[in-house]
Protein backbone atom coordinates (compact mmCIF):
# COMPACT_ATOMS: atom_id res chain seq x y z
CA UNK A 1 0.00 0.00 0.00
CA UNK A 2 1.61 3.81 -1.06
CA UNK A 3 -0.02 6.67 0.46
CA UNK A 4 1.33 9.92 0.04
CA UNK A 5 0.79 13.22 1.72
CA UNK A 6 -2.46 15.59 0.18
CA UNK A 7 -5.61 15.08 -1.43
CA UNK A 8 -5.48 12.03 -3.31
CA UNK A 9 -4.84 10.25 -0.21
CA UNK A 10 -7.81 12.55 1.88
CA UNK A 11 -10.33 12.06 -1.13
CA UNK A 12 -9.49 7.86 -1.13
CA UNK A 13 -9.41 7.32 2.51
CA UNK A 14 -12.29 9.33 3.07
CA UNK A 15 -14.65 7.42 0.68
CA UNK A 16 -13.19 4.45 1.87
CA UNK A 17 -14.04 5.40 5.35
CA UNK A 18 -17.44 6.59 4.00
CA UNK A 19 -18.36 3.46 2.03
CA UNK A 20 -17.36 1.04 4.74
CA UNK A 21 -19.86 3.13 7.65
CA UNK A 22 -22.90 2.85 5.09
CA UNK A 23 -21.73 -0.87 4.73
CA UNK A 24 -21.38 -1.46 8.73
CA UNK A 25 -18.21 -1.46 10.75
CA UNK A 26 -16.06 -4.32 12.65
CA UNK A 27 -16.06 -4.74 16.66
CA UNK A 28 -13.96 -2.61 17.96
CA UNK A 29 -10.08 -2.95 18.47
CA UNK A 30 -8.52 -4.54 22.42
CA UNK A 31 -5.97 -2.69 23.35
CA UNK A 32 -2.12 -4.12 23.87
CA UNK A 33 0.33 -2.59 25.90
CA UNK A 34 2.40 -1.04 23.08
CA UNK A 35 3.84 -4.02 22.01
CA UNK A 36 4.21 -5.07 18.20
CA UNK A 37 2.15 -8.46 17.50
CA UNK A 38 5.00 -10.70 17.14
CA UNK A 39 7.78 -8.61 18.53
CA UNK A 40 7.56 -8.33 22.29
CA UNK A 41 10.79 -6.54 22.25
CA UNK A 42 9.46 -2.51 20.79
CA UNK A 43 10.67 0.92 22.41
CA UNK A 44 9.65 3.67 21.31
CA UNK A 45 11.63 5.90 18.81
CA UNK A 46 10.90 9.94 19.10
CA UNK A 47 8.32 11.84 20.38
CA UNK A 48 4.90 11.16 20.01
CA UNK A 49 2.33 12.83 17.80
CA UNK A 50 -1.29 13.70 18.43
CA UNK A 51 -4.13 13.63 15.54
CA UNK A 52 -6.74 16.59 16.39
CA UNK A 53 -10.74 16.83 16.09
CA UNK A 54 -12.18 20.32 16.69
CA UNK A 55 -8.85 21.87 18.86
CA UNK A 56 -8.38 18.73 21.16
CA UNK A 57 -6.67 15.50 20.80
CA UNK A 58 -7.91 12.55 19.51
CA UNK A 59 -5.08 10.18 18.90
CA UNK A 60 -1.73 9.35 19.97
CA UNK A 61 0.69 8.35 17.01
CA UNK A 62 3.74 6.68 17.81
CA UNK A 63 7.12 5.09 16.48
CA UNK A 64 8.62 1.86 17.82
CA UNK A 65 11.74 -0.25 16.21
CA UNK A 66 12.08 -3.77 17.56
CA UNK A 67 12.85 -6.94 16.11
CA UNK A 68 15.13 -5.34 13.21
CA UNK A 69 11.98 -3.50 12.24
CA UNK A 70 10.17 -0.23 12.50
CA UNK A 71 6.57 -0.07 13.83
CA UNK A 72 3.95 2.84 13.69
CA UNK A 73 1.49 2.60 16.54
CA UNK A 74 -1.54 4.72 16.55
CA UNK A 75 -4.32 4.79 19.96
CA UNK A 76 -7.60 6.67 19.94
CA UNK A 77 -8.48 8.69 23.25
CA UNK A 78 -11.14 7.37 25.02
CA UNK A 79 -12.79 10.50 25.15
CA UNK A 80 -12.90 11.11 21.28
CA UNK A 81 -14.21 7.37 21.36
CA UNK A 82 -17.27 8.34 23.64
CA UNK A 83 -18.05 10.71 21.14
CA UNK A 84 -19.44 7.62 19.30
CA UNK A 85 -18.65 8.97 15.65
CA UNK A 86 -17.66 6.86 13.32
CA UNK A 87 -13.79 6.32 11.92
CA UNK A 88 -11.34 4.19 9.72
CA UNK A 89 -8.20 4.26 11.49
CA UNK A 90 -5.01 3.88 9.45
CA UNK A 91 -1.03 3.27 10.69
CA UNK A 92 1.66 2.99 8.37
CA UNK A 93 5.80 4.30 8.49
CA UNK A 94 6.39 7.05 6.42
CA UNK A 95 9.77 6.48 4.67
CA UNK A 96 12.09 9.29 3.75
CA UNK A 97 9.40 11.98 4.85
CA UNK A 98 9.29 15.32 3.01
CA UNK A 99 8.11 15.36 -0.81
CA UNK A 100 9.14 11.96 -2.22
CA UNK A 101 7.91 10.27 0.68
CA UNK A 102 6.74 6.47 1.01
CA UNK A 103 4.41 4.64 3.01
CA UNK A 104 5.18 1.11 4.39
CA UNK A 105 3.72 -1.53 6.18
CA UNK A 106 -0.01 0.17 5.88
CA UNK A 107 -2.52 -1.29 7.51
CA UNK A 108 -6.21 0.17 7.81
CA UNK A 109 -9.41 -0.70 10.35
CA UNK A 110 -12.93 0.07 10.30
CA UNK A 111 -15.00 -0.16 12.84
CA UNK A 112 -14.23 2.34 15.36
CA UNK A 113 -10.74 0.75 16.63
CA UNK A 114 -9.29 1.41 19.86
CA UNK A 115 -5.25 0.95 18.49
CA UNK A 116 -3.68 -0.46 15.26
CA UNK A 117 -0.60 -1.22 14.54
CA UNK A 118 1.72 -1.16 10.98
CA UNK A 119 3.14 -3.70 9.80
CA UNK A 120 6.50 -3.79 10.93
CA UNK A 121 9.24 -2.47 7.93
CA UNK A 122 12.69 -2.99 7.01
CA UNK A 123 13.46 0.94 7.24
CA UNK A 124 15.93 0.41 10.35
CA UNK A 125 18.64 2.26 7.76
CA UNK A 126 16.35 4.97 6.60
CA UNK A 127 15.01 8.10 7.97
CA UNK A 128 11.51 7.17 9.10
CA UNK A 129 8.28 8.54 10.80
CA UNK A 130 5.56 7.37 12.47
CA UNK A 131 2.03 7.79 10.66
CA UNK A 132 -1.35 8.08 11.65
CA UNK A 133 -4.61 8.92 10.71
CA UNK A 134 -8.29 9.26 11.50
CA UNK A 135 -10.61 9.32 8.81
CA UNK A 136 -13.94 10.85 10.22
CA UNK A 137 -17.28 9.63 8.79
CA UNK A 138 -18.79 12.75 7.88
CA UNK A 139 -15.86 15.32 8.75
CA UNK A 140 -12.57 15.09 6.83
CA UNK A 141 -9.56 13.41 7.63
CA UNK A 142 -6.94 13.99 11.12
CA UNK A 143 -3.51 12.81 10.45
CA UNK A 144 -0.49 13.45 12.93
CA UNK A 145 3.07 12.78 12.29
CA UNK A 146 5.73 11.66 14.34
CA UNK A 147 9.47 13.38 14.08
CA UNK A 148 11.40 12.25 11.85
CA UNK A 149 14.11 9.67 12.87
CA UNK A 150 17.32 8.44 11.23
Amino acid sequence: MALLRGESVKFMLAAAASAAMVAGGLGAGVAQAESAPGCASTVQIGSTAYAKFQGQDIASVKQFKGCGKNWAYVYVWESFRARGLHYLLTAAVEVNPGPNATYKGGKDKLGDPVELWSSGTDTLSDCTAGYGLISLYQYDNYPAWTDTRC
